[in-house]
């Protein structure tokens, strides 16, 4: 599913306009994108959480020379399933 398909998703089940359907998801993933910048969690009971994690940096390979490269330390999002979605999907 694409984001347009969300969209119009959004508009047949709530009768919003698929402009209204588009900007309440812009609002969501904002806040979401926004939460996370910041450090917090977002739980959204019954989904699942979206989290910040840290990588540590580390020492890769080049897969083409072989030689030893530096990875730097990075932030990365995570996302954690909840209950009922796992349940839905199994």
């Amino acid at each position: 599913m694409t984001k347009a398909d969300l969209i119009s998703a959004i508009a047949n089940d709530t009768g919003f306009s698929k402009k209204d359907s588009e900007t309440a998801l812009g609002s969501v993933l904002t806040y979401i994108t926004s939460s996370l910048q910041k450090g917090n969690d977002v739980r959204l009971v019954g989904f699942g959480t979206f989290k910040v994690s840290a990588r540590a940096a580390r020492t890769g390979r080049n897969p083409r020379t072989g030689a030893p490269i530096q990875i730097a330390a990075s932030k990365v999002p995570t996302f954690k399933a909840g209950k009922d979605l796992k349940e839905a999907v199994n």
